[in-house]
């Protein structure tokens, strides 16, 4: 992890807002992130299909908190559903293969809103939680990250959540307090390929 040279650590705790997609990605990366920031969630997710999972997702996102949080200190910001926006930039993609550049796009798109509503808000930093999974390129991440610090002026910390056992310790939270976990990213391309790999599975079983 790497904290912005503006942000080196002081008398108060530099206030950070972390995109987050589910409450298995948010819990190792909170975890991490507590003894240095105040967090809050922001819960910006369009791409996910149908609107029911979204808010699925964010209900179990909220519980986790309260659960794993009882005193409070960590709010979880939920912005309308706005599927539209993901469509938008998927339009003329939808073809393209998982962990391509629709996926950089929404990628960019998530924590654009994010360090946006940052910016506007007061905080000091934003990240996400997104290169905790092990199907996510943390170099892509980052990289949008650095963009958007120099293009929206707030302070962005680079990290790759994955590393040093990030995702294993996710799945034990998981267990832990018992949260729903997708075997998909959200969008219906992710969920089509899904399905691609349990039929291309059950034909092999044949």
């Amino acid at each position: 992890m790497l904290i912005p040279e503006s942000m080196q650590p002081g008398s108060a705790k530099p206030r950070l807002l972390l995109h987050c997609c589910c409450a298995p990605c948010s819990s190792a990366t909170l975890e991490r992130l507590e003894p240095l920031f105040d967090t809050d969630i922001y819960y910006y997710n369009p791409n996910i299909e149908p609107e029911a999972e979204f808010i699925r997702r964010a209900e179990e996102e909220r519980r986790f908190i309260r659960e794993s949080r009882p005193q409070g200190g960590v709010n979880v910001i939920v912005p309308e559903y706005g599927h539209d926006a993901f469509q938008q930039i998927a339009r003329g993609r939808e073809s393209l293969p998982e962990r391509g550049e629709r996926c950089y796009l929404c990628y960019e798109l998530r924590m654009r809103r994010t360090a946006v509503y940052a910016k506007e808000h007061g905080y000091d930093c934003f990240t996400t939680s997104l290169s905790v999974s092990p199907y996510k390129s943390s170099a892509w991440i980052n990289e949008i990250g650095v963009k958007l610090e120099k293009d929206i002026g707030i302070g962005f910390v680079y990290s790759d959540f994955k590393k040093k056992d990030g995702y294993r310790r996710s799945i034990e939270l998981s267990r832990q307090y018992h949260l729903y976990r997708q075997d998909w990213c959200g969008c219906v391309y992710s969920r089509e390929e899904r399905e691609r790999r349990k039929a291309a599975r059950a034909a092999d079983r044949e």
